[in-house]
């Protein structure tokens, strides 16, 4: 199993906020099936004002080119995606039209190293 995690900035409007919340309390059941459809074993999304952070473990089938090209065809994941614009705001870094922005790994605690 293989872990990601990403960042993503929601617009700094605290009654959208609240709404975007709302929205990941009953994701859309296609939306569900399209994330288990590409080889997400679980996926969980953390919320501190306006920053979110998801982390999203996978298994050995899974390939962003995979989820891209399940997502681009799915009609429902493309409303989703628009509907969710209203709520996102791209990072600094990101480029045109990217949202999520896979992070960097920089430490892992290894209790091991500590018994040396």
């Amino acid at each position: 199993m293989t872990k990601y995690c990403f960042a993503l900035d929601l617009k700094e409007d605290i009654k959208l906020i609240e709404e975007y919340k709302k929205y990941h309390q009953k994701i859309w059941p296609e939306i569900t099936k399209s994330i288990l459809d590409s080889g997400i074993l679980n996926l969980e999304i953390y919320n501190i004002r306006n920053r979110l952070f998801m982390i999203m473990e996978v298994d050995d089938s899974f390939s962003f080119e995979k989820k891209d090209e399940i997502d681009k065809n799915n009609a429902k994941v493309q409303e989703w995606e628009t509907l969710m614009w209203k709520y996102q705001q791209e990072l600094p870094m990101a480029k045109k039209g990217e949202k999520w922005i896979l992070m960097e790994k920089i430490y892992q605690l290894d209790p091991q190293q500590n018994s040396k």
